[in-house]
């Protein structure tokens, strides 16, 4: 088969399936993207390039869809050349959050589109209004309405179909989306993040930080340290933990800038807010910011960790959770509905309130102390990952959903 691929930070969501794809051969691959350093065996990329940026003269609410108008002309663009030199896919799959797929079918009017449809936004629920710490501001409705005309586009796609990895991101698409939406779940290397029971007899070093076998480490892990994936509330647990457990240790990878939601009043960085917020009440020694790491250095992150923190709003669930449960992390997660879907409370993990950081520390404080529950959920965790997100069942699924759209539309 022919498959173009797109996605403006090759490979984003889709390194394993195309991975895959070449390990099969007989197929052509070719993937349509901005410029970046990425490189995947078999993988024909065509780069794009967006002219311009959002005219200063657009109203606010309307540049993020002018830059998706923009992306969508110049991926149509790359297309059409590609077309003139003889290549027709059997199916386009990318992502529809940029806007990138919105011309391709006035390119190649009889293929099949699989879009990657990640989260469909509302005022009045969900990430919007969750933390009462950052109030919305009057105009957020307006805004939200626009912030969705790009999902709104691609729903409407006549050769359109759609997919998504959870059910909690399918809920938030409108009742009649969700039946042009298939359920995808994603998978995890369950081979490269698996449970190594001796990594807590030895040191482990990430970024200059050494943790010694007779240390308790918590860990925490987000693209960036902000309220979003609740690093406000992790740090306002830490006074109590720190005072409980003269031997804990927090190890916390991620960057300072924003991801998600509004960045910090003023300047600096949400890390350095907190800081400030808890000057006095913190030992800074057993605190430790290793910015982003190597994959092998995260992985060796959650295996040596005693309990792992994952927090986040309802919203979009980090990779960082599935791979911290397919390696058997002794889980605190938020009791938020983008976590519940894969924590059950004292089944694969914890669930504590994603704004109570007495009752975070309680939990954790809980199982530095009660090792066996911890190596209990950390199994079980375990269990689930190979039960639900192997990366094998995963590839078979895309597949079949792969065949399925594309004999289906050409019947």
């Amino acid at each position: 088969m022919r498959f173009l691929f797109v996605h403006q930070n090759f490979p984003g969501q889709f390194l394993h399936f195309v991975r895959h794809l070449h390990e099969q051969g007989g197929h052509e691959i070719v993937f349509i993207s901005e410029a970046n350093a990425g490189e995947v065996p078999g993988v024909r990329r065509v780069i794009y390039r967006v002219p311009r940026l959002p005219s200063s003269s657009t109203h606010p609410h309307l540049r993020e869809f002018e830059y998706g108008i923009l992306r969508a002309e110049a991926v149509a663009t790359a297309a059409k050349t590609l077309k003139q030199l003889g290549y027709e896919p059997d199916i386009i799959i990318g992502h529809h959050g940029w806007g990138e797929l919105l011309n391709l079918g006035d390119v190649f009017p009889g293929c099949p589109i699989l879009g990657y449809f990640e989260f469909f936004y509302h005022a009045d629920r969900n990430d919007v209004g969750f933390d009462p710490e950052f109030p919305s501001s009057p105009d957020l409705a307006a805004a939200v309405r626009i912030k969705n005309s790009i999902n709104l586009q691609a729903l409407s796609q006549t050769n359109g179909y759609g997919q998504t990895p959870t059910q909690f991101q399918r809920s938030t698409y409108p009742a009649w989306a969700q039946e042009k939406i298939s359920l995808l779940r994603e998978g995890v290397n369950l081979d490269l993040c698996k449970p190594e029971p001796q990594a807590r007899k030895r040191n482990l070093v990430i970024n200059g930080v050494k943790i010694g076998p007779r240390d308790a480490l918590i860990t925490y892990v987000a693209r960036n340290l902000e309220p979003y994936r609740g690093f406000h509330s992790v740090m306002r647990a830490l006074p109590r933990i720190f005072a409980e457990r003269k031997d804990a240790h927090i190890i916390m990878v991620g960057g300072d800038q924003v991801s998600y939601g509004a960045p910090p009043p003023g300047r600096g960085s949400w890390r350095e807010i907190l800081l400030k917020e808890l000057e006095g009440q913190l030992d800074l020694s057993r605190i430790h910011f290793v910015g982003k790491v190597a994959y092998d250095d995260f992985r060796a992150l959650l295996k040596r960790s005693d309990a792992h923190l994952y927090l986040t709003y309802p919203f979009v669930a980090s990779w960082s959770l599935r791979e911290a449960m397919a390696t058997g992390c002794p889980i605190v997660g938020s009791d938020t509905a983008p976590v519940s879907e894969f924590i059950t409370d004292g089944l694969t993990g914890r669930l504590v309130p994603f704004l109570e950081p007495d009752r975070i520390a309680d939990v954790v404080l809980e199982l530095l102390e009660d090792r066996k529950q911890a190596r209990r959920l950390g199994q079980d965790a375990r269990r689930y990952a190979e039960a639900e997100l192997c990366l094998q069942g995963y590839l078979k699924r895309y597949d079949a959903l792969v065949q399925e759209i594309v004999s289906g539309h050409h019947r």
